[in-house]
């Protein structure tokens, strides 16, 4: 029941999220927790669960939900990032090293922290 609530919790982060890396970040907890749910199936019938057929039920719907999940990671825009300096959730071509484009960016003459 643990990845089946992870799972809802992470999509509605994407939903709110418009950044690639964070997207990305969700998107492969959903994936894990949904794998452990075939996981578990998997062990249950090895164990000879009485109720098969809820089983496969599950695993059922985890596969249309897999393809539902490849279309929707589709969408994602891996333009609209923020550098992901541990390297994992990048766009293809940009490295966790790369400089930073923002770092650039003026900084604005009317923030009050320039005081300090």
């Amino acid at each position: 029941m643990e990845d089946s609530y992870l799972i809802c919790a992470k999509i509605a982060g994407c939903w709110n999220s418009d950044l690639y890396d964070l997207k990305m970040e969700n998107a492969t907890l959903i994936r894990k927790a949904a794998r452990e749910i075939l996981l578990g199936t998997t062990g249950l019938m090895i164990r000879r669960f009485q109720n098969e057929d809820y089983l496969l039920l599950i695993r059922e719907k985890i596969e249309e939900f897999r393809i539902l999940f490849a279309e929707w990671v589709k969408t994602f825009n891996p333009w609209n990032y923020i550098i992901d300096r541990w390297g994992l959730f990048n766009p293809p071509g940009v490295n966790y090293d790369n400089k930073d484009p923002d770092d650039d960016l003026p900084l604005d003459s009317e923030d009050p922290f320039d005081s300090f």
